[in-house]
């Protein structure tokens, strides 16, 4: 099966060929069989493709999850296209600086927001928008730019030089940047295939799976959900918004849903725990639960596991630059554990090793160290930023295979005495929170933007359920009024995404410092942390 895939458009055309009328996908009352999909996405890359999208061409899409996003991704994929999808619930300021920075030949939106979108690119007007929801309420609104409406794309295929080759881009995935500014993450067709078919089989994916898909498409956690599913001929389930929001909510589509592979953030899954009955109900089918993205408190990683005995439980670690690269199955010798699961051993064809703080390898346990990750999910880098790309990414590494790219991840590790690796922090300002990766800089940037804010500095304070919360502080401008918190989180809301606007905002008149005059972001975390007591 997966061995003959070399491009990300091949998944849903061989499903196709072989399962034409098995379900690939449903949203709610509504789902398409894998001709259905095949037969729409050929239809969105030939309109693609008649309207100039072509090799490397950015195309955004702006959508909640639906049948037509799914179609969306491989109809773009299938002209040589690149697809850049945006949070459809970030705030428009956020998501124009990814569309300018894109610079994308066509977007796929619904309603005003589209031509809003439309207007934020850089030069030219994207030659393309494609409706596929509410109409505009100007369609001329756009100059320059040809406005399709999906339910009148034409029939037809990508014209027959549109394939790309593995080593293209294939998709760019924004995430928080320190400087204030979203990243874009260079992806390849082959990059997300070495994890994609790993993970397939790795987990016993077959055309009787039905994944759950939780993880927006923005978010690196939902490319086993979509592209290992459809690989293997599974049946991906689309979980809206409102539902993903509330764990009961959330617990009961599961069980209705048959759900037998369900892949989650750990604070997600502790919700579903604590607040949503998961155990509760019988999810007979759920044989498969993986988790990443966060440490999983251990004792709510306990419950899981005397709640639902059958389920095979892993977890899953990597950065978005190298998508899943370790892998840990968890063990009944687990149970009842105070220190979290390892992060485990290299997966998807990858090579990890650590680098201890005078460059040496970390052979055994006692040393801590830099992970670092060579191997076909490593990333091609940031989307038009070589200093940050060669900062961050070397094209070899004696420790690594010859030929294969090396990701710096930042994250400390060590060995225990399995050989396993195990999680130890970061080494810079960016933390986890429910499973989103946020750098604490781009919150300082958006606090900074307010008039009154003097200084800003935001730390990451442990917590059991989100793995950080996320607060602030600030100090003000000479005699500026005093803002409420409630005002300086109102201003962050049409800055950052929601999940990064800080939990509570406190005014000093003096940011404390250490002894290099920088910021002590130890000491507020600990004023914080002691205030919690």
């Amino acid at each position: 099966m997966s061995g003959t895939l070399s491009i990300l458009p091949h998944i849903v055309a061989s499903s196709a060929s072989r399962w034409p009328d098995r379900i690939a996908v449903e949203a709610g009352d509504r789902r398409w069989t894998y001709a259905e999909l095949d037969a729409e996405a050929s239809r969105l890359a030939h309109a693609l493709g008649s309207g100039g999208v072509g090799h490397g061409d950015r195309v955004v899409v702006c959508l909640q999850k639906s049948l037509e996003a799914v179609a969306s991704i491989f109809g773009i994929q299938r002209t040589g296209a690149v697809f850049v999808p945006l949070d459809p619930a970030a705030p428009l300021s956020r998501q124009s600086a990814i569309v300018a920075d894109a610079s994308p030949r066509a977007i796929i939106g619904t309603g005003d927001r589209l031509a809003d979108l439309a207007r934020a690119a850089c030069g030219p007007s994207p030659a393309l928008l494609v409706n596929a929801g509410h109409p505009l309420s100007a369609p001329e609104a756009v100059p320059g730019s040809r406005l399709l409406e999906w339910r009148d794309l034409g029939q037809g295929a990508a014209r027959g030089d549109a394939e790309p080759s593995p080593g293209c881009l294939a998709s760019i995935l924004y995430t928080s940047g320190s400087t204030g500014v979203p990243k874009g993450v260079m992806i390849s067709h082959a990059n997300v295939l070495a994890f994609t078919s790993w993970a397939a089989r790795r987990f016993g994916l077959t055309p009787d799976s039905r994944v759950t898909s939780v993880a927006p498409f923005h978010f690196d956690l939902s490319t086993f959900d979509l592209y290992s599913t459809l690989e293997a001929g599974g049946t991906v389930l689309l979980v809206p918004r409102q539902v993903a929001l509330f764990p009961a909510a959330l617990a009961g589509f599961m069980d209705e849903g048959r759900a037998t592979h369900a892949y989650l953030v750990p604070s997600t899954l502790t919700a579903l725990l604590l607040k949503g009955g998961l155990l509760a109900r019988r999810l007979e089918s759920l044989g498969t639960i993986l988790f990443a993205g966060e440490v999983f408190p251990p004792r709510h990683l306990t419950a899981l596991m005397e709640g639902l005995p059958r389920a095979a439980l892993y977890n899953l670690y990597g950065p978005t630059e190298t998508n899943v690269c370790t892998f840990y199955q968890v063990q009944p010798g687990d149970k009842g554990s105070e220190r979290p699961v390892p992060i485990g051993e290299a997966c998807s064809g990858d090579t990890v090793f650590a680098l201890d703080d005078q460059g040496g390898l970390v052979t055994g346990p006692g040393t801590e160290g830099e992970l670092l990750v060579a191997g076909p999910t490593v990333a091609l880098g940031y989307w038009g930023d070589a200093e940050r790309t060669s900062g961050a990414f070397m094209e070899s590494h004696p420790a690594a295979p010859p030929g294969q790219r090396v990701y710096r991840t930042g994250d400390r590790v060590t060995l225990d005495r399995h050989g396993r690796w195990r999680y130890a922090g970061r080494r810079d300002q960016m933390v986890k929170s429910r499973g989103y990766r946020i750098e604490l800089g781009e919150i300082e940037a958006a606090l900074l933007g307010h008039p009154a804010v003097a200084e800003a500095a935001a730390v990451g304070v442990p917590d059991e359920e989100a793995g950080h919360r996320v607060e602030a502080f600030v100090t003000l401008r000479g005699e500026a009024t005093v803002p409420g918190m409630a005002s300086l989180q109102r201003h962050c809301v049409e800055k950052v995404p929601r999940y990064m606007v800080p939990e509570r905002i406190e005014v000093l008149p003096v940011l404390p410092t250490t002894s290099t005059g920088k910021v002590d972001r130890q000491a507020l975390a600990a004023r914080r942390s002691s205030a919690k007591r």
